[in-house]
């Protein structure tokens, strides 16, 4: 399994990460048989949210971890807060640590590798994030600090207020979620691909060292499906079957390798809680895709060149 700096630090983890949000469908038993096949797969990296199953993801995973073979120690687990279901975004300073409080308890654990701040607050105040996000580290409660879907400009209002580095930005991205990619390619023109979605974030994310954590790497639009197997894309997954049967490796892997293709130093959060595609997908990080193709695949997915 690659490794992966996060950030612009010495702290390496695996190139593949595992999030638990549909872990709220297992039981404890089955989680553990989860966390297990990923570790054993080189996958030591775990992304959380306190919001995943209304809280109960985390609690699934703690009972979990315990039943399991690996320690504690031997994961970096991830999760983030800032999000009041239904209701509104909420990154007040109680908020944020109340978020923390109750993911530790429910994880069973006493700190974090690293929180995120959820999804931008139109109504933050970065004066207090820096507030909390002083305590949570001064208590030892969080070890490092980053923010998920967020833009340039909400990332730098928040760097600007806060001591801690951010050095994650967990975004959606994947073969059939292009557009950071698209826009670069586009430049100066005026077709639809040329549009700037998220301003310039993947040239901003390399040029900060920031780590870009991309999520649904398996997914096409917003939660629509995989598009894996999917008779909808007959073309991309003929490029991917052809190119697992050169690895000898399966689809998800090299829809996983060919993210980390990508010289963003991006980090892939797989969301599946079935142990066979865990270990599927964890060979992802073993495979280098040559860079011809990267672009086959990403011709396959429905793409050009201007």
């Amino acid at each position: 399994m690659k490794q992966r700096y996060i950030g612009e630090t010495n702290w390496q983890a695996s190139a593949v990460a595992l999030g638990i949000m549909r872990m709220n469908k297992l039981n404890p038993d089955q989680a553990a048989k989860a966390i297990d096949t990923a570790y054993n797969s080189g996958i030591n990296y775990i992304d959380s949210a306190d919001i995943y199953g209304n809280g109960d993801s985390e609690k699934i995973f703690g009972q979990a971890l315990k039943k399991s073979s690996v320690d504690r120690d031997d994961l970096f687990i991830q999760s983030k807060g800032g999000i009041v279901s239904g209701e509104r975004y909420d990154f007040s300073k109680q908020h944020i640590i109340d978020a923390v409080d109750g993911s530790l308890k429910r994880l069973g654990i006493d700190y974090l590798d690293s929180f995120l701040l959820h999804r931008p607050d139109p109504l933050m105040e970065p004066e207090e994030v820096a507030e909390a996000f002083d305590e949570l580290q001064r208590t030892g409660k969080v070890r490092h600090f980053g923010v998920s879907n967020f833009n340039p400009q909400q990332y730098l209002l928040v760097q600007e207020a806060v001591d801690q580095r951010l050095i994650i930005n967990q975004l959606q991205f994947s073969i059939m979620h292009t557009g950071m990619i698209d826009f670069g390619l586009h430049t100066n023109m005026t077709d639809t691909r040329s549009i700037n979605h998220d301003g310039g974030i993947l040239e901003f994310s390399r040029r900060l060292g920031v780590t870009i954590q991309a999520w649904s790497p398996f997914q096409y639009g917003n939660f629509a499906g995989t598009f894996i197997d999917n008779d909808k894309f007959p073309k991309l997954n003929d490029e991917l079957q052809k190119l697992a049967d050169k690895y000898n490796a399966s689809k998800n892997a090299i829809a996983t390798a060919w993210i980390l293709r990508h010289p963003a130093n991006i980090q892939v959060i797989i969301g599946t809680m079935n142990p066979e595609h865990i270990s599927d997908s964890a060979q992802g990080g073993d495979i280098d895709l040559t860079k011809q193709e990267w672009y086959d695949v990403y011709f396959a997915a429905g793409n050009d060149l201007p």
